[in-house]
């Protein structure tokens, strides 16, 4: 082989292995944000709807919902500060603010919700009776 091939080879090699390492470096840079939903005595509240919201993050909120196990993930997030919002009908909103993510770093942010206070209208309404 002349010295050329080798050169070309060579050339070509590195560049393949450069485009294989940069898709790997991207992943690792991307982070995640878990965690679990219960309520005040530490049972798993399935249902709870999860939201995201930061400036880092291009389209808005995510948002997700609690499985049966009260467990929600987000994922492929850019490092950043995050709010995360924990809201279920019959339950206090929970707003968890400040919560910093590095880069390929997963956060684990669980959400104790408080029960709502029953709050009930009665309405009276009569009529005068005809005689």
């Amino acid at each position: 082989m002349t010295w050329m091939r080798r050169y070309v080879w060579s050339l070509t090699a590195t560049l393949l292995l450069s485009a294989l390492a940069v898709p790997a470096f991207a992943q690792t840079s991307l982070s995640a944000i878990t965690g679990r939903a219960e309520d005040t005595s530490g049972g798993a509240l399935p249902g709870v709807t999860v939201s995201i919201t930061s400036p880092q993050m291009i389209g808005g909120a995510r948002t997700a919902v609690t499985d049966d196990q009260g467990v929600y993930r987000f994922t492929l997030l850019p490092g950043g500060t995050y709010t995360v919002k924990f809201e279920l009908p019959g339950f206090n909103t929970l707003n968890v603010e400040g919560v910093v993510v590095g880069a390929g770093q997963t956060m684990t942010i669980n959400g104790k919700l408080d029960v709502a206070t029953l709050q009930e209208t009665v309405t009276v309404t009569s009529q005068a009776p005809t005689i």
